[in-house]
């Protein structure tokens, strides 16, 4: 096994969580009972899409993140797709 500075090593951690933050950040609304009725509320009065691309740029703008790939398999069922970010 290579040898990996701290740095390398946050630099490395800190890339894999740019690619699921997005992920991450339904998967804290879907369990979070007060969060998901916020979201199911906004859902409703917005719809889904608007709701789920306003999500998604709030967290790129949060981060200061670039587009990367579009990934297909996210663990929160309340998306399809996400952007990971680099």
């Amino acid at each position: 096994m290579e040898f990996k500075s701290s740095v390398e090593v946050a630099d490395d951690a800190i890339r894999k969580m740019n690619e699921r933050i997005t992920d991450e950040v339904f998967l804290t609304i879907q369990n979070d009972r007060e969060l998901m009725g916020a979201y199911l509320r906004a859902v409703q009065e917005e719809g889904l899409d608007r709701v789920n691309q306003t999500v998604g740029r709030a967290v790129k703008k949060a981060y200061g993140l670039e587009n990367k790939e579009r990934e297909g398999e996210p663990e929160s069922t309340l998306i399809r797709s996400h952007m990971m970010f680099e």
